[in-house]
């Protein structure tokens, strides 16, 4: 099979451009080590949850591979997949000896697979939505992506588009499982509960909305949909948190000067008393605190800066309802399932997002959109868990 001439083909196409030589690899841990590849950003998230359960539930060491780079994972490895070659699958397999490899999305390295398979290495394929090869790599070689395919135990996919996808492409019907989508790595952020119960206290029964990672860009758009709001709720709260934390200062005095406002910051330790306007959350690593306490969350950068800031399913976790702009930079597949689900609401200016507020502050309103955002980001626990039990049923440890 690997001198087949799809993998021939396969193998001439390869770039033969001359290129840095990469850095040696860390050592290969004791132990079992589970080898999970991501493609791309949204593909990494979902392993990276995986990872981290395998770490801390199993006490395996965990390999990630990604094609783009990935933020650490405290414990897990994290490396560039080798070049698609013979020659380096074997030294990436050398060195690593994974005793057992979970590919995500569809991607298929076929020097890679076939390397594993000669080598028994147990194959899955997961979160599957379509097989395909590298964008680089693309073109036509004979019988490759069946013999691909072939290499994986299982092919659990998303959906039933994705099962067709993988059955048309040559996968059997005893490989494919419908499984869904796994979860991504968007659990809750902490916070000191202390902290918000005293928080909680203060701000009683005021009704509270955040802005979050708002760029300079973006103040004057807050602003006045804060100024509309306070028409309909006068006790309205506004908490801010700053792009930049040391424009906190420039900000509350603008506010205090040009709007008439009370503000406090959070930073000097004040507190958002019954006259406080705005409160300006200058400090670092708090949103956990603040999604909990404010049940609308505009995302900064998505209306005019230069994309979203803040991961969306953060706040949806914590039951934040979210509004955000046009423009989702690095979360565009994420704000499509929120936008599927109903589950956030899309402005496109200033006045879009004073209307969305008002309508917002409706508390039955507000509860619905957070429930539906709740629902996005806790989809695919019971997948993962279904995958975290087929990995121990191959390894044996069921």
């Amino acid at each position: 099979m690997a001198n087949s001439l799809g993998l021939t083909l396969y193998g001439m196409s390869a770039r033969r451009e001359t290129v840095a030589a990469p850095e040696p690899a860390p050592p290969r841990p004791a132990g079992r080590l589970i080898w999970l590849h991501a493609p791309q950003a949204d593909d990494a998230r979902s392993m990276a949850e995986l990872a981290r359960r395998l770490l801390h539930e199993d006490g395996h060491p965990v390999l990630l591979t990604c094609g783009v780079p990935v933020a650490p994972i405290p414990g897990v490895i994290i490396q560039p997949p080798p070049p698609d070659t013979q020659p380096d699958a074997r030294a990436f397999l050398d060195h690593w000896k994974p005793d057992i490899a979970l590919m995500a999305e569809g991607e298929l390295r076929p020097a890679l697979l076939l390397e594993a398979r000669a080598r028994q290495v147990p194959l899955l394929m997961v979160d599957g939505r379509a097989p395909h090869f590298q964008r680089e790599r693309a073109g036509w070689y004979p019988g490759l992506v069946r013999s691909s395919l072939a290499c994986f135990q299982y092919v659990l996919v998303r959906d039933e588009a994705a099962a067709r996808a993988f059955r048309k492409a040559g996968a059997t019907p005893t490989q494919i499982k419908l499984s869904g989508r796994m979860e991504e790595g968007s659990a809750a952020l902490r916070c000191t509960e202390a902290e918000r119960a005293a928080l909680a206290r203060v701000i009683s029964t005021r009704p509270v909305w955040l802005a979050v990672g708002l760029p300079p860009a973006e103040e004057d758009a807050v602003i006045a949909a804060h100024h509309a709001a306070l028409r309909l709720a006068h006790r309205l709260l506004l908490i801010i948190v700053p792009q930049d934390p040391s424009r906190a200062g420039e900000l509350a005095r603008r506010m205090e000067e040009a709007e008439g406002w009370a503000v406090a910051r959070r930073a000097a330790d004040q507190e958002p008393d019954a006259e406080t306007a705005v409160y300006i959350a200058d400090t670092a690593s708090e949103n956990g605190l603040w999604y909990r306490l404010a049940p609308i969350t505009f995302l900064g950068g998505s209306l005019y800066g230069s994309g979203c800031l803040t991961d969306p399913l953060q706040a949806a976790a914590l039951g934040s309802g979210i509004i955000h702009g046009p423009r989702p930079g690095a979360y565009g597949a994420v704000f499509g399932r929120l936008g599927a689900a109903r589950a956030a609401r899309l402005v496109a200016s200033a006045n879009d997002m004073a209307e969305a507020l008002g309508d917002l502050l409706s508390p039955d309103r507000a509860a619905r959109l957070a429930q539906a955002a709740w629902s996005v980001a806790s989809d695919g626990v019971d997948v993962t868990d279904r995958v975290l039990e087929l990995i121990r049923r191959t390894l044996g440890e069921d």
